[in-house]
């Protein structure tokens, strides 16, 4: 069963947030194909939301072909390696798009950009 304990709610709309999220876990490993989605009713109540938002995210979830949905069935999770790198890719270029927005915004140099990000790697080691 995918777990919702390390979803945090933040920035723009829920359904948003809830496809981020599966996304996200399973760019990192932590979610795999024909793990069971918590049921619309299930999710909305542990994240107090309304479950049209809950029906929404996976509506968009489904639709790009990441969760595989029955009437009357679990949800399941459908993500083989070339989906996994493809997410992957496409939040790694989502990120460092807004990154390198905030930072030409704020009139930070290609140089000083990477300066930083090198410090910052240096201290995650």
């Amino acid at each position: 069963m995918v777990s919702f304990e390390k979803f945090i709610p933040g920035d723009g709309p829920i359904y948003q947030q809830i496809v981020l999220y599966i996304k996200r876990e399973i760019s990192a490993g932590n979610i795999c194909s024909d793990d069971e989605m918590p049921s619309r009713r299930v999710l909305s109540s542990l994240l107090g939301v309304n479950p049209n938002t809950v029906q929404k995210s996976y509506k968009i979830l489904e639709d790009e072909g990441i969760i595989q949905s029955h009437s009357g069935a679990k949800s399941l999770i459908v993500s083989d390696e070339a989906m996994r790198k493809k997410i992957r890719t496409e939040l790694l270029e989502a990120d460092a798009k807004n990154a390198v927005a905030t930072l030409k915004q704020m009139g930070v140099s290609k140089n000083e950009a990477f300066d930083l990000i090198g410090r910052f790697w240096k201290e995650e080691d």
